[in-house]
């Protein structure tokens, strides 16, 4: 501190000590620090209610909620003797109503604005709730929904109800506390703090409100193992490892930190800038790229919530508005994500992604968004039905793929959906699914994995069903434009047979073939289709390299949505939707059946024909249960996924040797290979060894040059270990 500092400083000092004496003399108190706390903690306390408030409220939906409300207050169209986890607890709704009117009472374009009639009638409804105290079997209910809705009832009235009413309530909202069991560590414990942090903001108690922001500003971090955020930037809300990154780590996680971020800005108790901009990049290497666009749901992340209707439409914008008012960093990818959820623009972002903590990959072109969903010895394979929903979601992460260009071609499909045919997934045909009881699984096989680059990608799956003990070597090659699929080993041991499909989605335009060079429309049915060439419907292509057991539904489908969950109160009206369903039968108890296909998204049906005749410039070098490997010669792109240590022969003058399990991808130009990418989808190994035709050098330390002669170059590249085991490596190569 230079003398002037330190001459300012004294005289501040001094001049604090006069206002403290004339304070004191006068019988008054004064405190700079805590004057200036106070106004922080009513700062944010306008914020919240401010929050509140803006939802939009509507004087007849009011009014319908008040002719519900009999005269001990409870509602006419709850049933309150059913606590059941599978009722779906409908209790909320009366302490939802409740803030709702609340909201009505506070709100000046209210014809109930400051309503005496209506604080009494909140008031003997909140009595009945208080003496009843109705507490579900889920503790969700108990923790989190009565507590959110009473607390925000108080921060928008609770100053104006009878106080023994309030004080009744507080224990009820104090079940959100840090020592719940649902306050252990992923996205709830967030929820929870956020509806103590609110209560402790209405009580008036600063010192534990601090204490509780900080706990909310430490919960953004990497979990990776554990609960929570992991390295790869997806998300696993319970030790099972199931992905859950636009679940539970998206509005109860993300969206949660972002809005109490939002509240203490600019305050005493604002959240780091460190903080913020890991909550970003988790939004951008995390979430958006697991939706369709950054914009749409993907379904392919969903798990039992997958049995609830739903209504498609864009994901909102305030959490990117909050983002971009709180920080400078990655600006321009947050504003064109936002430009997309508001209808402004097109997407342009192309890009493969692999989560490797959740084996989840996801490859997006400004015209098509593709998944690939698996599991190993690493993770389970899927959600539990807590509750009820979800009862049919086996084999969901078999090796599922969806393919979308809106984003609605599987919108609302699910009540008619066969489960044991879904996209992508090769699956025993049973003649029922196993219990519900019987959904999550342990992973029985380690080789799981993924080579990409960031814009090319293969995916590599060595597939034992837990369900079925049926086996399949499957790999996804993700070119430009296009993507192969091929299967191989593919063996079962009862007697039911074996379905791969290719994909079962909406029917929503004509389903045409391609046999011999001729186009034909196919009429609604089901129909064999052996010596098929290719197969188009709704903008999507399907060559066929070979197509022995093709067999394709196009028609109405029948089911309901109370077939597909335990939950109470689903409508048991069938309905009836037409399925678009393309998938290989291998017949019987296979014992090393494949199957070989290309999809090419966002093609018309007149250019398809054309795109057949070479297969895109597609070569499959190898499908065996030992060897899968491909090329496609337009893009120059090699990709290999090798199970046991070989050799594959990409060209005449280019091959690669491989002395163990693992993946390689290769960008070939005009002088040779100019990149290396591998991978080690077991996560055994601390490196790879091969060899590759012809003499080059490495460019950065992650690899090293054993041997280099004019024929061949023998390599070791170093894999990443720890919580990035799994990753890919990139190596330049230059002669």
């Amino acid at each position: 501190m230079n003398p002037t500092q330190s001459m300012l400083a004294q005289i501040h000092l001094d001049f604090q000590s006069w206002l403290s004496f004339f304070f004191l003399a006068a019988g008054l108190s004064f405190s700079p620090t805590v004057d200036a706390q106070n106004r922080d903690f009513d700062l944010v306390k306008e914020r919240v209610v401010s929050e509140l408030m803006s939802d939009e409220v509507v004087d007849e939906k009011a009014q319908d909620m008040l002719a519900r409300m009999q005269d001990d207050g409870s509602f006419r169209n709850i049933n309150y003797a059913d606590l059941s986890r599978t009722a779906g607890f409908p209790h909320r709704r009366h302490t939802s109503d409740l803030a709702y009117l609340a909201r009505c009472y506070q709100q000046p374009s209210s014809s109930f604005y400051h309503d005496v009639k209506l604080k009494e009638r909140i008031g003997t409804s909140l009595g009945h709730w208080v003496s009843h105290d109705y507490f579900g079997d889920n503790w969700h209910n108990n923790q989190i929904s009565t507590p959110t809705n009473l607390v925000n009832l108080m921060l928008l009235i609770g100053d104006e109800l009878p106080q023994d009413l309030v004080e009744k309530a507080q224990p009820i909202i104090g079940r959100a506390h840090m020592n719940a069991s649902g306050a252990r560590p992923s996205g709830d414990r967030i929820v929870i703090a956020g509806i103590l942090a609110k209560n402790l903001l209405f009580v008036g108690d600063t010192s534990r409100f601090g204490e509780i922001i900080n706990l909310i500003e430490g919960e953004v971090k990497f979990s990776t193992g554990k609960r929570g955020m992991q390295h790869d930037y997806s998300f696993h809300h319970r030790v099972d490892r199931v992905n859950n990154t636009t679940s539970y780590g998206y509005g109860k996680y993300a969206n949660a930190f972002g809005e109490w971020a939002d509240y203490v800005a600019k305050t005493r108790y604002a959240f780091s800038l460190e903080k913020i901009n890991h909550l970003v990049d988790y939004y951008l290497d995390g979430i958006y790229p697991q939706m369709v666009y950054g914009t749409y749901t993907d379904i392919s992340v969903k798990n039992r919530s997958i049995a609830h209707k739903g209504t498609f439409r864009p994901n909102g914008t305030r959490e990117i508005e909050r983002l971009l008012a709180s920080t400078d960093h990655r600006q321009a990818e947050l504003k064109e994500i936002m430009m997309l959820r508001q209808g402004q623009g097109k997407p342009t972002k192309s890009f493969c992604k692999f989560f490797w903590q959740t084996e989840h990959f996801v490859c997006q072109r400004p015209n098509y968004y593709t998944t690939v969903r698996m599991f190993s010895t690493r993770n389970r394979n899927m959600e539990v039905p807590y509750n009820g929903p979800g009862i049919t979601t086996h084999h969901r992460a078999d090796g599922t793929n969806y393919h979308m260009l809106k984003g609605d071609e599987y919108h609302n499909i699910w009540p008619v959906y066969d489960w044991q045919k879904i996209s992508g997934a090769t699956i025993m045909q049973k003649s029922e699914l196993l219990s519900s009881d019987e959904i999550q699984k342990d992973g029985l096989r380690d080789f799981v994995g993924a080579v990409t680059d960031g814009f090319y990608g293969m995916v590599a799956f060595d597939f034992k069903s837990p369900h079925d003990l049926l086996e399949a070597r499957k790999s996804w090659f993700f070119f430009k434009d296009e993507y192969l699929c091929l299967g191989a080993g593919i063996k079962s041991r009862p007697d039911l047979p074996v379905a791969t499909t290719i994909d079962q989605r909406l029917l929503e335009d004509e389903v045409s073939i391609v046999k011999e060079g001729t186009r034909s429309v196919l009429p609604p049915d089901e129909h064999s289709l052996d010596g098929i060439r290719g197969i188009h419907h709704n903008r999507i292509g399907y060559i066929l390299p070979t197509a022995d057991g093709l067999r394709l539904t196009n028609r109405e489908e029948q089911g309901r949505w109370s077939d597909i969950t335990d939950q109470k109160h689903i409508s048991e009206e069938v309905v009836k939707i037409d399925v678009f369903t393309l998938w290989f039968d291998h017949g019987e108890s296979p014992d090393s059946a494949t199957y070989e296909y290309i999809v090419i998204p966002d093609i018309a049906s007149s250019d398809f024909a054309e795109s057949l005749h070479d297969d895109r410039g597609i070569e499959i070098l190898s499908n065996t249960a030992d060897l899968q490997a491909a090329k496609n010669k337009e893009d120059g792109i090699c990709q290999a996924a090798f199970y046991r240590a070989g050799k594959v022969q990409f060209s005449e003058s280019l091959s690669v040797v491989l002395e163990s399990q693992g993946m390689v991808m290769l960008q070939v130009g005009a002088d040779g290979v100019e990149q290396l990418t591998v991978s080690d989808p077991s996560r055994k190994l601390n490196s790879l060894m091969l060899t590759i035709s012809g003499k080059y050098q490495v460019k950065g330390t992650d690899a090293s040059v054993l041997a280099a002669t004019e024929g061949k170059t023998t390599l070791v590249v170093d894999l990443p270990q720890g919580v990035y085991a799994g990753k890919s490596v990139v190596i330049e190569l230059v002669k």
